[in-house]
């Protein structure tokens, strides 16, 4: 059903709301974010929506995602779209499937920005802006009628662009009277600021319904690589409650729940908006919450059982009394029969062992792509579910990299914090990580470009303010582990003499852009090595490194050296540089298992490197 009729006949009592999902990066992720999709649907949203990678690079996904949803289980599903960015087709070929697939509802999105600088990515030249997408499918006899379209709004500016409020508005109304039928605006966290942007588009005659995107706070490293993505403008006295609380997550978190819940209420309670769109990032608990507190997360039907009777004529019998504990028989077998063919709540698998095995609190602490890779949060750091890595807009001080020596510098000059981020590394580097600093650099001057690391950590408070993680009163471990762009000779003499004295205390992954790929560990093997204990809980693991996430973050790494060496021409000394190390460097994840020894790791790799 189209949302905008959804909307129109949804009773004014209670808001609406719309739950939005990315497609996870692992077979194992999606399998179990449709079982979470299938329990969230219990709470009856209006719709659900799922997001489109970069130039496409979901499309599969993101339309097995949406498909499934709304052909299988009959979640009404919003599929977002980009134009820009996109092969010639693509787009398209995204909108006929989507329509075979039973969607009817699309989010008209831009995308990424056209790559000036990339001579050889071809775009569909029909599409420059989402008003480009509405008009496109406006303007077609297959698909005007048959899609209901959205648009996006960002009440706080384009964080791509310095177009004024005004102008930005009047973009967004050149939308709607193209064909846009609802708008979604991007995440915010100021309500006072979301009041007031609403009373200026509704006064520029834009009617359509605006939901407003709002993200509960999971951690908050993840709340800072977000806000900074999206440049949303965060309140001082919201910054200040989070900084008190920053070492322990689930105080975060609960903290995050009371404050989407106060937003909302606020944003409601103004009477301009009738629903609200949430960014789950594929987790579920806090979403439950806040529908919980704000009273709109119905309870579970209570089952009774009911006497089967039949109604006798009247002259005989005075009628059955009316109640919900009598039923007729033709009833009776009516709602057995939907019963048996209505779809049911799945239930993931189990995670492994030592895991919380609550299906719905499981991966509640997600940690990026060192997560467990079963998560329908893996690998996330944005809330569309990329890695929070951008580069797109080339950062000045990354320079212009002709030599080897170019590339060493600027890791070296990202590790000396004289820049605040690499291609690899969005945020500046962790108090964590400047723990191990002189090891680091001993590495990377060597030639071993560092792009993730920790210390081995043995028995630290869970409120430390360089290794906590978690609730307070809980203890966490670490074990040592490095990441790092290594030459094919330098991999090969680590095997070696993992080979010789690792004595089973060193595990190690390395793969190339090829497909080569070489490991100690079994198939099946699991190195958990961020782990907490916490009062009142089973043992949490963070961090995993195995075999399906490092070749996952592999494919990830590879294309982040390809995409950067696209921003210059073809022929270019930076672009043949860059396109040369993508195709003869591997990358290698090493871990040291003992904890208690914070240089076993250090003392093993430069042994190597020194050689």
């Amino acid at each position: 059903m189209k949302l905008s009729d959804k909307i129109a006949v949804h009773a004014p009592t209670q808001p609406f709301y719309t739950f939005e999902f990315f497609p996870p990066r692992t077979d194992q992720g999606f399998d179990n974010l449709i079982s979470r999709i299938s329990r969230l649907s219990v709470l009856n949203p209006i719709a659900i929506s799922v997001t489109w990678g970069a130039g496409g690079s979901t499309r599969d996904r993101s339309l097995d995602l949406a498909g499934f949803t709304q052909s299988e289980y009959g979640i009404d599903t919003i599929l977002h779209l980009t134009c820009t960015n996109m092969l010639p087709g693509m787009v398209d070929d995204a909108l006929r499937e989507a329509k075979a697939r039973g969607i009817q509802n699309i989010l008209a999105l831009r995308g990424d920005p056209p790559r000036g600088q990339e001579h050889w990515t071809p775009i569909d030249s029909r599409f420059t802006s989402g008003l480009d997408l509405v008009k496109y499918i406006r303007s077609s006899e297959d698909y005007s009628s048959h899609f209901c379209i959205g648009v996006a709004a960002y009440p706080e500016g384009h964080p791509e662009n310095d177009t004024n409020e005004d102008d930005t508005i009047d973009i967004l109304k050149q939308k709607v009277d193209a064909g846009a039928e609802f708008i979604v605006t991007q995440l915010f966290y100021d309500s006072d600021r979301f009041i007031e942007w609403t009373k200026k588009v509704r006064s520029k005659g834009i009617t359509v319904p605006i939901i407003p995107g709002v993200m509960p706070i999971q951690t908050y490293g993840s709340f800072l690589r977000v806000i900074k993505l999206c440049g949303a403008q965060v309140p001082p006295n919201i910054m200040a409650d989070l900084d008190t609380i920053r070492h322990d997550d689930q105080l975060v978190k609960d903290y995050g729940v009371r404050l989407a819940v106060d937003i909302i209420r606020r944003i409601t309670g103004s009477g301009l908006v009738s629903g609200i769109h949430f960014c789950t990032l594929n987790l579920e608990k806090s979403v439950q919450l806040v529908l919980e507190n704000l009273g709109w997360a119905g309870s579970s039907p209570v089952t009774k059982n009911k006497l089967i009777a039949e109604s006798p004529p009247p002259s005989i019998h005075l009628p059955l009394p009316s109640s919900d504990l009598v039923v007729t028989p033709s009833l009776a077998t009516t709602t057995a029969a939907n019963a048996l063919t209505s779809k049911p709540t799945l239930e993931a698998e189990p995670p492994g062992r030592g895991e919380l095995n609550n299906a719905a609190t499981w991966d509640e602490f997600p940690n990026g792509r060192f997560g467990d890779y079963k998560s329908p949060a893996f690998g996330t750091q944005d809330q569309w579910g990329g890695l929070g890595i951008n580069v797109h807009a080339v950062q000045s001080h990354w320079g212009n990299p002709t030599s080897t020596e170019d590339l060493t510098k600027l890791f070296l000059d990202y590790l000396d914090s004289n820049i605040s981020s690499t291609p690899f590394s969005a945020s500046p580097l962790s108090s964590e990580s400047e723990t191990i600093l002189e090891h680091l650099k001993k590495l990377t001057n060597q030639g071993l470009w560092t792009v993730c690391s920790q210390p081995a950590i043995d028995n630290a408070s869970s409120t430390d303010d360089a290794f906590g993680w978690g609730p307070k009163d809980g203890y966490v471990f670490q074990k040592g582990f490095v990441e790092f762009f290594a030459e094919e000779n330098v991999v090969y003499q680590i095997e070696k003499k993992i080979e010789r004295e690792g004595n089973g205390w060193v595990h190690f992954f390395a793969a190339n852009s090829q497909g080569e790929f070489m490991t100690n560990i079994p198939e099946d093997g699991r190195n958990a090595v961020t782990w907490g204990v916490f009062p009142g809980k089973e043992v949490v693991q963070t961090t995993i490194i195995e075999r399906e996430s490092f070749l996952t973050w592999k494919d990830d790494a590879f294309s982040i050296w390809a995409e950067w060496a696209s921003f210059y021409p073809p022929g270019s000394s930076q672009r043949a540089l860059l396109d040369r190390v993508r195709k003869t460097r591997w990358l290698v994840s090493v871990v040291h298992h003992d904890f208690k020894r914070s240089d076993a790791l250090w003392s093993f790799l430069l042994d190597v490197v020194y050689l």
